[in-house]
Order: C-alpha cells, then sequence, then structure tokens
C-alpha cells in the first residue's frame, strides 16, 4: 500500500502542475492576440501613437480589461507551474509578479486621450489618480518580466539562453524608447512586450512537454 502511495506520488504532482503550465502556454497568445485585433479594428486607435493599454478606455474598454485580468491570473498559474518543476524559484516569482502588473493594469485604467477614443482631443492632458496607479502597474509588469527573461537566461546554455536575453532586451529597449517619447514608441514597446511575453509562453510549453 505504501509502495503504491508512493509510486502514485509523481502522477498526482504531474497532473496538478500540467494544467498550471497549460495556462503559462495560453496567457501570451491570448493577451497579444485580443490586444492586436482591437489595434487594428477600433476606430482613432494608431499602434504607433497608442499604448495597447488605451484600448481599455472608450464603450469597448472591457474587452481589454478582461484581456489584462484573465492573462494576468493565467501568468500567475503559469508561474506557479514553472515553480513546481522545481528549476529555480526567482524566475517563477518574477512571472507571478508580472502576472500581479497585469491584473493590477486591468484594474487600474489609463485616460483616454490624444485622440482615443475617437472623437477624443489630441494631447494627454490632466492625469487622474488611476491613470498614474496604471503606470506604476507597467512598471511593475515590464520590470519583473524583463528580469525574469535574464533570470531565466542563466539557466539555459545555447539558442535558449541567447532567446530569453534577446526577449528581455527587446521589452526594455522598447520600454526605454517608448518612456524616451522615440518614434513610433507605442509599437516598439508592444513589439518588445509581446516577445518577452511570448518567451515565457514558451518556456511553459517546454516544461510541460518535460512532465
Amino acid at each position: 500500500m505504501t509502495a503504491a502511495t508512493i509510486a502514485a506520488a509523481p502522477v498526482r504532482v504531474a497532473s496538478t502542475t500540467r494544467p498550471l503550465l497549460a495556462a503559462g502556454v495560453v496567457a501570451a497568445p491570448l493577451w497579444a492576440t485580443v490586444s492586436l485585433a482591437q489595434a487594428f479594428t477600433r476606430d482613432g486607435f494608431d499602434l504607433t501613437r497608442h499604448p495597447l493599454s488605451m484600448l481599455s478606455t472608450g464603450s469597448l474598454g472591457w474587452l481589454q480589461i478582461t484581456n489584462f485580468l484573465l492573462a494576468g491570473a493565467l501568468t500567475i498559474a503559469g508561474a506557479i507551474g514553472l515553480r513546481r518543476t522545481g528549476r529555480g524559484t526567482w524566475a517563477p516569482r518574477l512571472v507571478a509578479l508580472n502576472g500581479v502588473g497585469m491584473i493590477a493594469a486591468g484594474v487600474f485604467t489609463m485616460d483616454p486621450g490624444d485622440g482615443f477614443p475617437a472623437g477624443t482631443p489630441a494631447g494627454m492632458g490632466v492625469l487622474s489618480w488611476h491613470s498614474y496607479a496604471h503606470f506604476a502597474s507597467g512598471t511593475l509588469a515590464f520590470g519583473t518580466l524583463i528580469a525574469a527573461c535574464y533570470v531565466l537566461a542563466r539557466g539555459f546554455r545555447g539558442a535558449r539562453a541567447v532567446a530569453s536575453v534577446v526577449a528581455g532586451t527587446a521589452l526594455l529597449a522598447g520600454d526605454l524608447w517608448a518612456t524616451a517619447g522615440g518614434r513610433a514608441g507605442s509599437l516598439t514597446l508592444a513589439i518588445g512586450a509581446i516577445t518577452a511575453l511570448l518567451w515565457i509562453s514558451t518556456v511553459c510549453g517546454d516544461r510541460l512537454r518535460g512532465l
């Protein structure tokens, strides 16, 4: 009886870890697909000028808010799955914090501005407290995601290590460029964020296949 219980334990652990890792696999593609679909279809939105977070404003803003909340929850689940694989502690913690930042970014939305939603005056105007809270949430989400990519790189070799560094650097560069007011900064930030998020989903997929 004892031997049977011990033999079954790894199966039970794997069965509870798989759906968590699967959630991490889905998180980034879901967020990117929903965000980009809106970016190319919502009237007045310009990806070179408007950050994807601004999609949370307007009559259809609930779509992006839900997107942030769901992707954040899936990311946290994926982080728990990564931790259960037993390969490091800091990367899963950072990924989990990234998920927390995404949820907070959904709760605290940006203000309408710079012509979006359609009919909004140009410029950003006076920012509200929840807009500043959104920026703080973004700082948490981006900072921990960048760090997670670099920490993960230390556990890889060869092409995977390079890919992890490239993903983190793409987001770092995109964030710095957007913060500095660089041309098409919102686009470079979107590219960097999606690249880094997709890498985390890829890592979750690798761990899932390894179970």
